[in-house]
């Protein structure tokens, strides 16, 4: 069996990002900038293969390294993790366990105010809870992937027309087309992110809006009572400079625009 890691990134240098990200495995790495290229090199025994785009978006970037990508397993990355030593060997082990799975979701460590998962158990994922997981924690089956036909949303998250979302929308659709979905108590890496977020810049209202359009996506007829619940949730921290009354007013318009895409 053997594990490709399909590293979106912009700007970078291809081979200083692999020792950053200390890449110990055959890699794809598609680089979002301001001209087309391609390189091709060796970093110890590893395959790595860089593609240089003029495009922005990182469903996009995603699907452009999944459709190229062509290993047992594919371990989708971005630019600012950086993998703990035998990170491969994790992977491919929780998969030999269990063969009925077609995707499996690991841990990465985050700063805690940017955390939003902590896998401490092993079971399966469904619709109804896979909305907290980034896409830098997805290992599935290559093949299942390409078979199911499944792609990233091209509108949200960083460089699209609206704010993150991207990675609950591909899980749920995966689970959708029948995916079997586990996670695993297994740390494979750590997130060492620097500069400004390329999609959350406060709780302003193009935030309150932009989620109402994914709830209308993930949820359904049940995206109303699901906005509500969110922000009663999280309203000490999201709603200081936006009222609850006026946030769940700007995700109901973002509701409403969803419905007529």
């Amino acid at each position: 069996m053997t594990l490709q890691l399909l590293v979106s990134a912009m700007y970078a240098d291809a081979r200083e990002l692999a020792e950053q990200m200390r890449i110990g495995s055959d890699a794809i790495i598609i680089n979002q900038t301001d001209h087309f290229g391609y390189e091709e090199f060796t970093k110890e025994k590893y395959n790595i293969k860089c593609y240089s785009l003029k495009e922005r978006g990182v469903g996009l970037s995603r699907n452009n390294a999944l459709l190229r990508a062509d290993h047992d397993i594919s371990l989708f990355s971005d630019g600012d993790i950086v993998y703990a030593d035998g990170y491969e060997q994790l992977v491919l082990r929780e998969f030999e366990k269990n063969p009925q799975a077609d995707m499996i979701l690991f841990n990465v460590d985050v700063c805690e105010e940017r955390r939003t998962y902590h896998i401490t158990e092993h079971g399966r994922v469904h619709q109804y809870n896979c909305g907290r997981y980034p896409t830098y924690s997805f290992a599935a089956r290559t093949g299942r992937l390409h078979a199911a036909g499944v792609t990233f949303s091209l509108l949200f998250g960083g460089g699209a027309r609206y704010s993150n979302g991207e990675d609950s929308l591909f899980l749920r659709e995966c689970i959708s087309r029948g995916l079997k979905v586990f996670k695993a108590p297994v740390t494979i890496g750590r997130e060492e992110a620097s500069g400004e977020s390329t999609w959350f810049s406060g709780y302003h209202e193009k935030f309150f809006f932009d989620r109402g359009v994914l709830y209308h996506f993930l949820y359904g007829r049940l995206a109303k009572p699901i906005a509500i619940r969110f922000l009663l949730a999280h309203r000490e921290l999201m709603c200081r400079d936006i009222p609850v009354r006026q946030a769940y007013r700007l995700m109901c318009d973002g509701i409403k625009e969803a419905k007529e895409l």
